[in-house]
């Protein structure tokens, strides 16, 4: 990734400080409580993935504009918002190796918190001239949504196939990177077929991405991770590995995979991954991922050669390949 990284110094770097003052500035109140948590929240925002998406990709097809700028904070703010809600709903306690706002301040405020992001996210959006991109936003905003609940509606459902799995971190993870994707293409001047082929990008990588996080969940290690790892096996979501799993392991050992999803034993976690680790259903969703990572790279191909369409092809590979 560090090659990736040194591009941005010449690329996007003052976009991303510009947005990362905006993000501070546009959250500002004059209730301390309120700007304690926001300055919490604040150390969750490591990869800033989602706004830069949407600058390399303005910066690919053209030049990039302050309306770039404000809608990489939008894009950010909502990501930041699906997070501190996101760690409600896993109980999660620890992110980027920090306390999450549940743990710290309970639900109630996490919620809101939530909540305010996502308002101001529209207030500043609409600060715009033009309202396509608000309601590119809200559309997202909606998937978003839906892809959440449809998990939620899936949950300790040991039936779930692949399919409805795709659809479901479609939906809730990579609708807001093509969305991020898109925006910035279409703010530089970009043509509905270059605009079309980004957004592709940014839903692959963003399919790719959660796969990998979901490997982690199962995988990684906490400190290196840096959030609450499992929790995915404690809400009763299944993921690609264990969808896998179920429809192709031996059978006894499926039958202890089940008992073990059904089970309330205290080392549910750690005797789910031991089972699933060896086997091929982790090398299935990792080709899973490479896939999808390649078939973000295969959209970049008709865009002309430039450091930026450079870097978006290294971050496809880079997120199949992270540890964090």
């Amino acid at each position: 990734m560090s090659t990736v990284l040194a591009g941005f110094e010449e690329c996007i770097a003052p976009q991303l400080a510009a947005v990362d003052r905006l993000f501070k500035q546009e959250l500002q109140t004059n209730l301390g409580c309120v700007n304690s948590l926001v300055r919490h929240v604040g150390r969750f925002r490591g990869k800033m993935l989602r706004p830069t998406l949407l600058l390399l990709s303005g910066k690919s097809v053209g030049e990039l504009n302050d309306s770039h700028v404000v809608l990489a904070t939008v894009v950010e703010m909502v990501h930041m918002a699906t997070l501190v809600h996101d760690d409600v709903l896993d109980e999660a306690e620890l992110r980027r190796k920090g306390a999450t706002i549940n743990h710290l301040r309970g639900n109630e405020a996490a919620v809101l918190l939530g909540d305010y992001l996502i308002s101001h996210s529209y207030h500043l959006c609409s600060s715009l001239d033009s309202q396509w991109a608000s309601r590119v936003i809200a559309a997202t905003t909606n998937r978003v949504c839906e892809g959440e609940l449809l998990q939620i509606e899936n949950r300790n459902n040991l039936e779930l196939d692949e399919e409805t799995y795709l659809q479901i971190i479609e939906r809730k993870t990579a609708s807001l990177c093509a969305a991020c994707c898109l925006l910035g293409a279409k703010l530089s001047g970009a043509d509905e077929g270059v605009c079309r082929r980004l957004e592709t990008y940014g839903l692959a990588l963003g399919s790719a991405f959660q796969i990998q996080d979901d490997l982690l969940d199962i995988l990684g290690d906490a400190a290196t991770v840096g959030k609450t790892l499992g929790s995915d096996i404690q809400k009763g979501k299944l993921t690609l590995p264990m969808i896998h799993f179920l429809r192709s392991a031996p059978r006894e050992h499926r039958t202890l995979l089940r008992s073990l999803l059904e089970g309330r034993d205290a080392d549910k976690v750690e005797r789910i991954c031991n089972l699933i680790l060896p086997s091929k259903s982790v090398q299935y969703a990792r080709q899973k991922a490479q896939e999808l990572a390649d078939r973000a790279g295969a959209a970049l191909a008709d865009l002309a050669d430039s450091q930026p369409r450079r870097i978006l092809q290294q971050m496809a590979q880079f997120v199949v390949s992270r540890h964090i």
